[in-house]
């Protein structure tokens, strides 16, 4: 099954870093804000079951708009303020990647992969991912393409964008309903980050093609 596979692609959070240590730093801001992130996570629901949209930032203010009953203008502002803005000094200063994220990257590079990232949010909110952009060959957010997981649209992009077809990519999330799923959906294979009562469990997913607990296991596994 791997011996096809050329580009390694990853999901950002969840999978790159542990969300429970951004969940926790985060509940006092959410708290702060808690009116508009009700709202906001309504909103985004919808758009993960949205087409490809050609003015995906547009849409989603038009949306928040009609549930804050404000202009899309204002509604696109607290958007940048709040969410892309103010989410941004999370990442800097507070989250570490998994243990072996870094070690990951770099053999897989060295083992002749080619790697990328898709997320559903800004990749560039996340400064240079912990230094990790100098191993990605492409780094898309899928906002920017007009369409969240699990549309088998950003998927069909990401493999455009890198010239390959979509059964040579593996995509490595922590979600089964927009990682593992949608990549499946878009013709690639898919790896599935074990939540912790799966590991402890030592239970794979059947949907994903590889199920791993660490990056350590998910090297063995690779290479």
């Amino acid at each position: 099954m791997l011996a096809d596979i050329s580009v390694v692609a990853f999901d950002i959070d969840g999978t790159l870093y542990p969300s429970w240590t951004l969940n926790v730093r985060l509940l006092p801001y959410v708290l702060r804000h808690l009116s508009f992130y009700l709202k906001y996570n309504k909103v985004r629901q919808r758009l993960h079951t949205t087409a490809p949209l050609a003015d995906f930032y547009g849409y989603q203010a038009r949306l928040l708009a009609d549930e804050l009953h404000c202009g899309a203008e204002e509604a696109k502002q607290q958007i940048q303020t709040i969410v892309y803005d103010g989410l941004k000094p999370f990442f800097v200063r507070s989250i570490k990647p998994f243990r072996h994220v870094h070690e990951t990257f770099a053999r897989l590079k060295e083992s002749g992969y080619r790697i990328a990232i898709l997320s559903d949010f800004p990749p560039a909110q996340k400064g240079d991912l912990w230094g990790l952009l100098p191993y990605c060959d492409a780094v898309l957010g899928s906002e920017e393409i007009g369409a969240l997981k699990p549309s088998k649209y950003p998927f069909g992009m990401l493999a455009k964008k890198l010239g390959v077809p979509e059964s040579r990519i593996l995509y490595v999330g922590n979600s089964v309903r927009y990682d593992v799923i949608g990549a499946n959906n878009a013709g690639m294979k898919s790896a599935y980050l074990l939540p912790f009562w799966r590991k402890i469990l030592h239970l794979k997913h059947p949907k994903a093609d590889i199920s791993f607990a660490t990056y350590r296991q998910f090297l063995q596994i690779m290479l």
